[in-house]
């Protein structure tokens, strides 16, 4: 269910802050959420602020500046979720950001499958952490334990592990090889790409073709 920006439902057990442009994760029934672009965090954000502390904010935001418009702290390389923790006054999750709609919709699968795909979990609270991590695995993927939240650039757009649908064993050593300088010039090139194709009219990508794009540019 989504929510006007201005209600938010009576103390819910967390809060997940999602684009529905680009991603549309279904959390569990248990779940409950508000949608918005990270561009419009700042209306929302003296609402989120008043919700009590046990609630856990999951960021699934990503920053695409042709949408978004510049953020100076982000340009300046300052983590996204980073940059949303300190407009929110409060402490949040990185999750669910680094798949794609088309393989979210068709690829969950059971615990334990050979092809389960694996979503980066990023924060500083352990606890908060690991209950989101069981919140992806209920949504037919691996959480992956991606660290702290100043960490969390390495699954951002134009990381290795962003949209490319690496296993759990995959996500180790795709997140060590991101180089942070690198992601801007990457994420802003798959932009392009698809930019063009799909304004191409004899041309109809295939619900892989983002998957397929992003291990070519960001891997």
């Amino acid at each position: 269910m989504q929510y006007p920006l201005h209600v938010l439902p009576h103390s819910p057990n967390a809060l997940l802050l999602t684009l529905p442009h680009f991603y549309s994760a279904q959390p569990p029934r248990s779940l409950r959420r508000a949608v918005c672009r990270l561009s419009r965090l700042p209306q929302i954000a003296p609402v989120i602020r008043h919700l009590p502390d046990s609630v856990i904010v999951a960021d699934t935001s990503n920053y695409y500046p042709h949408r978004d418009g510049k953020i100076d702290e982000i340009e300046a390389g300052q983590p996204e979720s980073l940059w949303v923790s300190d407009l929110l006054g409060r402490g949040v999750i990185k999750a669910w950001n680094a798949i794609g709609s088309g393989s979210f919709a068709s690829k969950d699968r059971q615990p334990g499958a050979p092809d389960r795909i694996a979503i980066p979990v990023a924060g500083d609270n352990e606890a908060d952490r690991k209950l989101i991590m069981q919140l992806v695995s209920d949504t037919g993927f691996d959480g992956y334990d991606a660290g702290t939240l100043a960490l969390s650039w390495r699954q951002q757009p134009g990381a290795p592990v962003y949209c490319t649908d690496l296993h759990h064993d995959e996500m180790s050593a795709a997140l060590e090889s991101a180089q942070a300088s690198r992601l801007p010039v990457r994420r802003d090139l798959s932009v392009a790409v698809i930019q063009e194709r799909v304004g191409d009219s004899k041309t109809n990508p295939d619900a892989d073709f983002g998957v397929r794009l992003s291990r070519i540019i960001f891997m």
